[in-house]
């Protein structure tokens, strides 16, 4: 038995409460909040369950287990870590006195992917034809940003615009916990890594994306932006390095924008908010909005093409297509589809400068070339 078999037995043996909640595969979250409130997310819904921990010392040793087995330390002058356990399942713990409840962990499951674009249309999050302009997208090196508030699928969406990207690409996965699992054969991750308790040891996403540009990447994915290092992606977008894609916490498709340049102003470069907001423009080609609803569905509901500021340095985009609220269905979900604008973006001709005016089908309205 090597030492991740033996970490599994003694992890579940801790948290042997929530085993019936962490083997059941429709749910993906499962949020403990103390030893005697214990919440699961199950399509797209928060559930209260009827577990508790009748030990919390069992609780404290789920935590201070699943820290050894990703070599760290949890409580005294570390609060809080993030981990993953040995199936992958990415976990946040913090402990008292900074948790009043008590030992929290929070785990996102671990599934394998099984997301394609084609998924997400029989899943009512896109369409056929929206769709089939984002596979195009992908193929013309369109740097894309996917944005949306926690919990709206987010890393879902990015794995499952990573199928369009060619086989024969070079491409290097960047991401703070791993999550995204691309089909590509030539795919590199790399992990951001936490210091030790006497602070060495730590590789930021910056460090690692530094490292990812001399790699010599096709493209590089960058699980979510959260700090500066969204400078150095919008600086590599503009300089070569198109077809990046990454996510980020935002509302509507400016928000996201706004965020990525308020990012790129907190890294260690001294720049002019203009010249932040002149990069992340020429930077974002594209912007995909997606939100969870009330009946718990996720959907896409703006794509937007971003376009140069105007001449008062605001930012300008477009709706290519947009989620048009149809009313509800019988069973109480939302009806509604996403719908082209009529908006024909600036890149229209470029799949049959490249050779794809091929794979046009669906999208005619959209793409045709220019006379």
């Amino acid at each position: 038995m090597d030492t991740k078999d033996i970490y599994t037995q003694s992890i579940r043996h801790f948290l042997a409460p929530v085993v019936p909640l962490l083997d059941d595969e429709g749910i993906t979250e499962i949020m403990i909040n103390g030893p005697n409130s214990i919440y699961y997310e199950k399509s797209g819904r928060l559930y209260l369950s009827e577990i508790i921990f009748d030990k919390p010392a069992l609780l404290q040793s789920a935590a201070i287990n699943i820290a050894e087995y990703c070599g760290r330390q949890i409580g005294g002058a570390q609060h809080s870590m993030d981990a993953r356990l040995p199936d992958g399942s990415r976990v946040h713990i913090i402990v008292p006195p900074s948790s009043r409840v008590g030992t929290c962990i929070t785990i996102r499951k671990f599934r394998k992917s099984v997301f394609n674009l084609d998924t997400l249309v029989q899943w009512n999050s896109l369409t056929e034809e929206s769709a089939e302009f984002l596979r195009i997208c992908v193929q013309l090196h369109k740097n894309i940003i996917i944005s949306g508030g926690t919990g709206t699928g987010k890393t879902s969406m990015l794995n499952a615009l990573s199928t369009a990207i060619p086989d024969h690409e070079r491409v290097i996965v960047i991401e703070d916990s791993s999550e995204l699992q691309l089909n590509q054969p030539h795919t590199v991750y790399l992990e951001a890594q936490q210091p030790q308790s006497d602070g060495s040891g730590q590789v930021t996403i910056r460090d690692l994306f530094v490292d990812s540009l001399r790699m010599r990447p096709d493209r590089i994915v960058i699980g979510e932006v959260r700090r500066g290092e969204a400078l150095d992606l919008i600086q590599s977008m503009i300089s070569g390095h198109s077809g990046s894609m990454t996510t980020v916490h935002a509302n509507t498709p400016r928000d996201a924008a706004i965020r990525l340049e308020t990012l790129s102003l907190m890294s260690d470069v001294s720049l002019p908010i203009y010249v932040a907001r002149a990069q992340v423009a020429s930077a974002i080609h594209l912007i995909l909005q997606i939100e969870r609803f009330v009946d718990g569905s996720r959907r896409v509901t703006y794509i937007t093409e971003g376009l140069r500021l105007d001449e008062n340095n605001n930012y300008q985009f477009q709706d290519i297509y947009h989620f048009v609220h149809q009313g509800w269905e019988n069973d109480g979900k939302i009806k509604g589809t996403l719908t082209p604008t009529g908006y024909i973006p600036t890149f229209t001709s470029e799949p049959f400068f490249l050779g794809l005016g091929d794979k046009i089908i669906k999208t005619k309205n959209v793409f045709h070339e220019k006379k």
